[in-house]
């Protein structure tokens, strides 16, 4: 396989993914998915921004949630996100010291134990 065609089912891979999160399962929120996984949506539009900045290409923290979420952040949060349960807070943590604090990094992304925003 060329290097063209791997990246170009990687893409698709990525939209796949990226519509599931956000389209098909917008119910599954983020701390769920930073306990049991280590990355959320949040993540992945970091990773985002910084393949652009890879690339010379600014980005904000924002510009990359809104190319993510397919809205303003403010918006998907005010539609979707529910506050965190006690119990939801306490398997973040949990998780989180297991890992050895081994997340993903970044502000809300369960950084120092945050739970993702």
């Amino acid at each position: 396989m060329d290097d063209r065609t791997r990246t170009e089912i990687e893409a698709a891979a990525f939209r796949a993914l990226r519509a599931h999160l956000i389209e098909a399962r917008p119910d599954v929120q983020n701390i769920d998915l930073m306990t049991l996984a280590g990355f959320c949506r949040n993540c992945l539009s970091r990773w985002m921004q910084e393949a652009a900045a890879e690339r010379g290409i600014a980005l904000s923290k924002e510009e990359a949630r809104e190319m993510f979420y397919g809205m303003p952040y403010a918006e998907w949060t005010a539609r979707y996100q529910r506050e965190a349960t006690p119990e939801q807070k306490a398997a973040f943590a949990r998780a989180l010291h297991e890992s050895g604090g081994h997340g993903t990094g970044g502000e809300g992304d369960g950084a120092g134990g945050q739970p993702p925003r």
